[in-house]
């Protein structure tokens, strides 16, 4: 039997730039992604500590340590420049494998949006 569970987690990251006319997605520090163990093009949920909002989008790799968070296309309505984001992915594996599997989760600093 295969599940989906908690993957990798960015925990409190300030949005730094909302775009609408980008095609769609979120654009993450390339730190924050090598961190949390996320991949280019991977799904991930957005979760809004300011509004409530939950999006799904796609992961577009960032400058390294730049620390840019950017919402993108129709998302960028659901965010307002800084606002305080979790980005969570999932991941589907086998019953058994889940039970040891141990997630990814980053702490940087909402501020500055970087691992001290």
């Amino acid at each position: 039997m295969k599940i989906e569970i908690f993957k990798s987690k960015i925990h409190r990251v300030r949005v730094t730039e909302a775009d609408l006319n980008y095609i769609g997605s979120i654009t993450i520090d390339e730190t924050l992604m090598e961190a949390a163990n996320f991949i280019e093009g991977e799904k991930v949920q957005i979760v809004n500590v300011n509004n409530g909002e939950r999006i799904e989008t796609y992961i577009i790799k960032g400058k390294r340590d730049s620390g840019v968070i950017c919402l993108n296309g129709p998302a960028a309505r659901r965010v307002a420049v800084g606002d305080v984001v979790i980005i969570i992915g999932y991941a589907t594996m086998d019953f058994e494998e889940a039970k040891s599997f141990k997630p990814s989760i980053v702490f940087p600093n909402p501020e500055t949006n970087r691992i001290e």
